[in-house]
C-alpha cells in the first residue's frame, strides 16, 4: 500500500511520514517538482534480490525450451513483434531475456524499458512497408563526411 503525503508534511513531520514508511511507501507530493517515493532499504533490496532471483531462473527455464515455445509467449505478451520477420522474433526473444536478466543484476530497468522500445521501433518499420523499404534501401545521396562526435 501506497500513502500520499505532501512534501511540507514531511517538513512539519519527518517521524510520523517515518513512521508511514514503515507501513508501507510513501508518495511525498512537491508542488515544484516530480514526485519522491520513500521507501524502506530493507524492501528495495528484498525486491532487488527478487528480480534478480526471478531472471536468473527465467533465463534458465527459457533455456530448457525450444526458441519457438519462447518466441510464441512473448508474441501473446507484445503483440506488435508478429510483424517482426521469424529471425528477428527469435532475436527479439534472446535480447529480452538477456535485457530482463541485466536489468534484474543492475537494479536499473531502463536496460528492458530500451530493448523493448528497440524492438518495438523495429517492429514499426516492418508494419510500414514504404518505411521499410526507404530505410533498408541505398541512399542516393552522399552526405558528406560525418564529423568527430565531441565528448561531454
Amino acid at each position: 500500500m501506497t500513502t500520499e503525503v505532501q512534501w511540507s508534511e514531511l517538513q512539519r513531520d519527518p517521524k510520523g511520514v517515518a513512521a508511514l514508511a514503515d507501513q508501507g511507501d510513501v508518495l511525498v507530493r512537491r508542488r515544484d517538482g516530480a514526485a519522491l517515493l520513500l521507501v524502506r532499504e530493507d524492501r528495495t533490496r528484498s525486491a532487488a534480490a527478487g528480480s534478480v532471483t526471478a531472471a536468473r531462473a527465467l533465463r534458465n527455464v527459457l533455456a530448457h525450451l525450444p526458441p519457438d515455445i519462447v518466441t510464441v509467449a512473448l508474441l501473446e505478451e507484445f503483440p506488435w513483434a508478429d510483424v517482426l520477420p521469424q529471425e528477428d522474433q527469435l532475436q527479439f526473444a534472446r535480447d529480452f531475456v538477456r535485457a530482463f536478466q541485466a536489468s534484474a543484476e543492475l537494479g536499473h530497468w531502463s536496460v528492458l524499458e530500451q530493448a523493448v522500445t528497440e524492438w518495438r521501433s523495429t517492429a514499426a518499420v516492418h508494419a510500414d512497408p514504404e518505411l521499410r523499404t526507404a530505410l533498408s534501401g541505398p541512399l542516393g545521396d552522399d552526405f558528406g563526411e560525418v564529423p568527430t562526435p565531441v565528448n561531454h
